[in-house]
């Protein structure tokens, strides 16, 4: 089975499948991005039998006929975060106001260009009047390095990310969630591709991910599974 999986719920993919993998003899091939990376994919042709991507990228590529009418299924929910340095002292952020002192205080400040955090946090300081005020300080990572790694080592004082992308990162500890009035709460869902050729692979493994035994690994995980 081939899918794409948005880097959100990596965490709580690489817990799960390898024992999926085991029990049914199989080997799943799995391509790891942003949602926004994995879309610009499937745009130039990118294809499989199943992908877990934001609720909003699996209903548009519904319309557009590349994934299965009625096969969305939501995964989980997942918050915004900040993380600094591991044993670095931590910056309250516990209401907009806070926030943006912190911001403001801070040396440098890391997030990511794609991804639906690296897309939204942007607007928080626009909304914060900061925006020009920390544009100098603001440490954008290469493609493929996580916002955690540049916080652990030391090349940024505060990281915003998705906390299921954070928290799996050695050296870093999470301050907490961004405050409710500024934070952007994402549903991660599964969906299966038009002309799949393992739908029943592909739909067991969305049993799996829906599962009992799976909630403990999403909470884990900094994820709120859904329903």
């Amino acid at each position: 089975m081939r899918g794409l999986c948005s880097n959100g719920v990596k965490a709580v993919a690489l817990e799960l499948i390898p024992e999926f993998e085991r029990a049914r003899g199989i080997k799943l091939y799995i391509m790891w991005a942003s949602t926004n990376m994995l879309l610009e994919e499937i745009n130039k042709g990118a294809t499989g039998d199943l992908a877990i991507l934001t609720d909003e990228a699996i209903d548009d590529l519904i319309r557009q006929g590349k994934m299965v009418a009625g096969s969305r299924v939501d995964l989980a929910r997942s918050a915004i975060g900040i993380a600094v340095r591991e044993r670095a002292p931590k910056p309250d952020i516990s209401s907009a106001d806070a926030l943006k002192q912190a911001l403001l205080s801070a040396r440098t400040i890391s997030y990511s260009k794609t991804g639906i955090s690296g897309v939204y946090f942007p607007t928080v300081l626009e909304r914060l009047g900061i925006a020009a005020l920390v544009a100098s300080k603001v440490l954008i990572p290469p493609s493929g390095v996580p916002v955690g790694e540049v916080v652990a080592k030391g090349d940024a004082e505060i990281g915003v990310q998705q906390i299921s992308e954070l928290l799996p990162v050695p050296g870093i500890e999470i301050v907490g969630p961004l405050p409710v009035e500024l934070q952007k709460v994402t549903v991660f869902s599964a969906g299966l591709f038009t002309g799949a050729s393992e739908p029943q692979v592909a739909n067991a493994l969305v049993t799996l991910l829906t599962s009992a035994a799976a909630r403990p690994v999403y909470q884990r995980k900094g994820m709120e599974p859904v329903g």
